[in-house]
């Protein structure tokens, strides 16, 4: 039972009052009674504005939905549909050409291309790990995953494999002569790396087995530290730096030819600390836990210890890298990545804070305000951001006006909290349907303040079979990636950023990798994200984004960018072309397997995040493959089996038996888990496997087929047990 204090006419849960009051603002030269008067201005301001938008989105599914009873599939008529749509004002006028306006964006931002993690704040070990990965070994990277094959000679084995050792510096040379080539020989041939100093500077001294070599591009040379005999050479290409570290004595170094004892890579670039999709927040306790943490990343003070390998250890947050520069100035270099924030987005309500009514107020609305205090202590420090933004991924929006809404609501922050105009930046996720087929308009209502707009596969798809669902019975997930309506969407939201003025300015990103242990595949395919021009694309790990940084110094993100520039955006028809299921064209063999897979994937999520509160961890799918699973793949997943209910594919007695079959399999997944509560032993009184149930029995019923009403319900039903 919440204990609520009053703060100028809201209700606020004691605990988040003592953080503000206590934490939050300690340190700022802002008035507490500054906060709640302007706090209760947002909340009285802006939620009637937010229960309106979520009206017009259940509004259009309905005028949607009756449509698609009366004319069917979209196939049967697109013109009519796609007519339909800007009568009922989904499709929204698109404004005249424009570029963005945003000032004040970082370098990772607007210049420097690199990988982007998404991690749960709430985690602090997984959110200081996240901010520190912005540099990553090569050697770690390369030794420790699929990346070398781990078969045979290769195999990891429990200690150090020399034969596997040798095969990583064999590729780290391939990288090293990809990046930074040599004149005349290639990386392998290298006996020495070395500065030589003269009057005050310094230049980069290469040694072969066949006398001195030089860089093909001098200019890669960046600069050098010396701590003892180990020796750090700073190398720079496509923006992206890359340290030799040398050192003789190091047991990996005293085995190289030229004592390369690692390539350490400028890795994760910016990193989404997410308040959102892998978090299980549902109370104000919860959101404490969030904010907290965001807060110590701001400070620069959260510290997190813990034991691995029998020994405690103490995490914080890296200092800056400095080198001399070959002219002999200091160099200095972040040592952290970039950090963002995801705020929620406009649907759920939270009962931490009762408006001057007594209802709970839109959580997005207090994430923009308690979020946006957190980081005014990194505007004082300016560790963060060196250019005083403060930057905020915005998810789930539908359409321009929901944009213009949020934007709305960070210009109000920003005048209660007293800060300049235009200081909250906002990324937009483009993952909504509505929102992608008026991508151009939502840039312009956010042209101010916008830094960054990402696509999102799966909760785009979860979105498209829930606003189609009276269209017929959806596709199998694989189908549903190979049509041509998920390459207009990625197409359309490259090419329109690079309309809109997005190069050398703003960000264009791709969504996440969702293999952890796949990285083999993961060097072959994700490589087309750069080459789409796509300044960044998520990665599930630092690991993953040390071997995807290795794509952004195979393309130069700028010139695929040149390329598209003039690549005509692909038109909404393709945009709204996916197709439904042939009657008969599965055998019940196919059914069954669709069936099982996406129960199975369900419960393994839904069963952490119900019990444990753990919001995106690394689930074993049906096969035993591990597959990093949040709100979003538990959104496509739960609309499937829903739209094969709503039509009839399956049964519910079908559905409830496939459940009740595949808890075993995931309670036999999770055996070493001393925190596991097994569902298959008594499934109707366990409040988990009731939570996957419904998401699939319910989910045409669910507001845009989201989760989140039925997980933070049951979530808060085992928290209260």
């Amino acid at each position: 039972m919440s204990n609520y204090v009053d703060r100028s006419g809201l209700k606020v849960d004691a605990l988040l009052a003592d953080f503000i009051e206590k934490e939050a603002l300690g340190g700022l030269d802002l008035a507490s009674d500054t906060v709640w008067e302007g706090f209760a201005e947002l909340v009285s301001a802006y939620m009637p504005g937010n229960r309106e938008l979520l009206e017009i989105r259940d509004r259009m599914q309905q005028q949607i939905d009756d449509w698609h009873r009366t004319h069917g599939p979209i196939d049967n008529d697109p013109e009519a549909y796609e007519a339909f749509l800007r009568e009922i004002r989904y499709i929204e006028p698109e404004p005249d050409d424009f570029k963005i306006e945003t000032q004040n964006l970082d370098p990772e931002i607007a210049t420097i291309c690199g990988p982007q993690l998404v991690v749960p704040v709430s985690n602090a070990r997984y959110a200081l790990n996240a901010a520190n990965a912005r540099w990553g070994s090569l050697y770690d990277a390369l030794y420790g995953t699929d990346a070398i094959a781990q078969d045979g000679d290769l195999a990891p084995g429990k200690g150090y494999n020399p034969k596997r050792g040798e095969a990583v510096f064999a590729r780290a040379a391939e990288f090293l002569d990809e990046a930074f080539p040599l004149l005349g020989v290639k990386h392998d041939a290298v006996t020495k790396y070395g500065i030589a100093k003269d009057d005050g500077s310094a230049r980069l001294v290469i040694e072969s087995q066949d006398g001195p070599v030089k860089l093909a591009y001098p200019e890669g040379f960046a600069g050098y530290a010396e701590d003892g005999s180990v020796l750090k050479i700073l190398l720079v290409h496509n923006g992206l730096h890359a340290e030799l570290l040398i050192d003789a004595e190091h047991p990996i170094g005293k085995t190289h030819p030229a004592h390369l004892a690692d390539v350490v890579l400028e890795s994760a670039m910016s990193t989404i600390q997410d308040c959102e999709d892998s978090v299980a927040a549902v109370d104000a306790e919860d959101k404490v836990g969030v904010y907290r943490n965001w807060l110590g990343l701001m400070k620069g003070d959260l510290q997190d210890t813990f034991e691995k390998g029998g020994k405690t250890i103490t995490r914080k947050l890296n200092p800056d890298r400095v080198y001399s520069a070959p002219d002999g100035s200091e160099l200095v270099l972040k040592g952290r990545a970039l950090l963002l924030v995801r705020n929620v987005g406009h649907l759920m309500a939270t009962d931490a804070v009762l408006d001057q009514n007594g209802e709970p107020i839109g959580e997005g609305i207090m994430d923009a305000l308690v979020t946006t205090l957190c980081a005014m202590h990194d505007l004082k420090r300016q560790h963060n951001s060196k250019t005083g933004s403060i930057y905020i991924v915005k998810p789930k929006m539908h359409g321009p006006t929901e944009v213009m809404f949020a934007c709305n609501v960070f210009g109000e922050v920003e005048k209660a909290l007293g800060l300049p105009l235009n200081t909250i930046k906002i990324g937009i996720m483009d993952e909504e349907r509505r929102t992608s087929a008026n991508l151009k308009a939502c840039i312009h209502a956010a042209r101010e303040r916008v830094f960054f707009i990402n696509t999102g596969f799966l909760d785009r798809t979860g979105d498209e079979i829930h606003t189609s669902m009276e269209a017929g019975p959806v596709l199998l997930k694989d189908q549903i990636k190979a049509e041509r309506w998920i390459q207009s969407y990625e197409d359309r939201n490259v090419t329109i950023g690079i309309a809109c003025g997005f190069s050398g300015k703003a960000q264009i990103g791709k969504g996440m990798w969702a293999r952890p242990d796949d990285m083999a595949e993961m060097m072959i395919q994700k490589i087309g994200h750069p080459k789409a021009g796509a300044n960044c694309a998520w990665v599930p790990s630092p690991t993953a984004a040390t071997l995807h940084a290795i794509h952004y110094h195979q393309v130069d993100v700028f010139e695929a960018q040149k390329r598209r520039h003039n690549e005509p955006i692909p038109p909404l028809s393709d945009l709204f072309s996916m197709p439904v299921l042939e009657a008969g064209s599965l055998s019940r063999e196919q059914i069954q397997r669709e069936l099982d897979n996406n129960a199975q994937g369900i419960l393994g999520y839904v069963v952490r995040w119900v019990d444990q509160g753990v919001g995106c961890s690394k689930v074993p799918d049906i096969n035993n493959v591990g597959l990093m699973e949040d709100r979003a793949t538990c959104r496509i997943s739960s609309q499937a089996i829903a739209n094969w209910l709503w039509h009839g594919v399956v049964t519910q007695d079908e559905v409830v038996a496939t459940f009740t079959r595949m808890a075993k399999v995931v309670d036999e997944q999770n055996a070493g888990d001393p925190l596991y509560k097994a569902m298959a032993d008594d499934p109707e009184h366990s409040i988990a496997f009731q939570a996957a149930l419904a998401l699939a029995l319910e989910g045409t019923s669910q507001p845009s087929g989201y989760t989140e009403p039925i997980l933070h319900a049951k979530r808060r039903e085992v928290k209260s047990a």
